[in-house]
């Protein structure tokens, strides 16, 4: 199904910084003038320190019929930005995170799996007769993880904004000019994006030689992880910690010509060879053992397309136009190996988080809930 477009984005005044900041002051007068009720929940066993192992924020009047549950790899989600959109429609919201919140390079797929469902059955104990699962951003993979494996699954899946899978986006993203994995200032010129002399404009030869050094990149610290696992394994030892330099290196983040949209040049981070040769990224740090389970292209079981072939419920995409780091090929691959036989793909204007256009996250919101009501929820 070709990608359906809601509306046309439209231009916006003032800087990207000035935008979230006003946005930000205007999502709390939300929160205070619609009176959302917050439940705190947390569940599972409980550390030495005091701290249950999974938290989440409940949002809504106790008892909802129909719920909504995010929840993303790392990312804290107790406070998601649909959360009070939502609860305001009548709809229970819960910002669930696992035991790997902010504490992503440890993490466990079948540990995270094991944490979302005890969200999904806390809904269904406190009334919720249909569970809805959120994708959003990398949750999506992550959520669609959940519904192919869970005994009980929920009813509707909804991908925002959404990359495929793990191990697709990082790679993806992943600088395949790096000569040297200890060594974040190494770079083979000939397949540096960021060399004038290779573009942008990127020619057609330069964009697959340089995803396939991409995927070389992946394959090469994959066979790394699993010589290094061994080896500790011959010591008695079970993991250790390591870097993943230059995370920010995409083509399509300064060719727009590349899988187009109304995107700006750039990254989320702004300038991307500068978030590039940063400190911040996704995947940037790692143990060798939630290498293989999160990232790589080999052993993950967190890449999208076998996943979401098992996600048969009611389902719709919603990817916005000028996201930088999300592209509609992602949405259209999304949507293509959804197992469902009900399902949509719809583009919508606005960035990652849905800060701009004014009025944006309503829109989602709105369109959410009426799809929700078409299917009875």
């Amino acid at each position: 199904m070709p990608l359906r477009s809601l509306g046309a984005p439209s231009a916006h005044p003032g800087s990207y910084d000035q935008t979230v900041a006003r946005l930000g002051q205007r999502d709390q007068v939300f929160l205070h003038t619609r009176s959302v009720n917050r439940t705190f929940v947390s569940l599972g066993p409980r550390a030495g320190h005091g701290s249950f192992q999974c938290q989440g924020i409940y949002y809504g009047e106790p008892g909802a019929r129909t719920a909504l549950i995010a929840t993303h790899y790392e990312i804290d989600f107790s406070e998601h930005y649909l959360a009070e959109y939502m609860a305001a429609r009548g709809f229970g919201f819960l910002g669930w995170n696992t035991r790997y919140r902010g504490n992503g390079q440890y993490f466990a797929l079948e540990g995270a799996l094991d944490d979302i469902g005890k969200g999904v059955a806390w809904l269904r104990d406190n009334g919720a007769e249909t569970v809805v699962i959120l994708g959003n951003s990398g949750g999506a993979s992550l959520m669609s993880a959940y519904q192919a494996q869970a005994a009980e699954k929920a009813d509707f899946f909804i991908s925002l904004c959404a990359h495929p899978g793990r191990p697709e986006v990082h790679t993806a993203w992943i600088d395949p000019s790096v000569t040297d994995e200890d060594d974040p200032l190494s770079v083979d010129p000939s397949l540096d994006m960021y060399n004038p002399d290779n573009g942008p404009p990127y020619a057609v030869e330069f964009i697959a030689r340089y995803r396939a050094a991409q995927v070389a990149r992946n394959e090469r610290i994959t066979a790394w992880a699993k010589e290094q696992i061994a080896a500790f394994e011959g010591e008695g030892l079970y993991d250790r910690v390591f870097n993943i330099h230059r995370v920010w290196a995409d083509l399509r983040m300064l060719d727009l010509a590349i899988d187009p949209s109304d995107r700006d040049v750039g990254c989320y981070f702004g300038d991307p060879k500068r978030a590039n040769y940063g400190p911040f990224g996704i995947g940037c740090v790692s143990t060798m053992r939630s290498w293989l389970s999160m990232w790589s292209l080999e052993t993950s079981g967190c890449r999208g397309a076998p996943n979401l072939a098992k996600v048969t419920v009611p389902s719709i995409v919603i990817q916005s136009t000028g996201d930088q780091g999300v592209y509609p090929s992602d949405a259209q691959l999304i949507f293509d190996s959804l197992g469902a036989a009900d399902k949509l793909v719809e583009m919508i204007p606005g960035d990652h988080y849905l800060l701009r256009p004014d009025g944006a996250r309503d829109a989602v919101a709105d369109r959410i809930a009426d799809w929700l009501h078409d299917h009875g929820a």
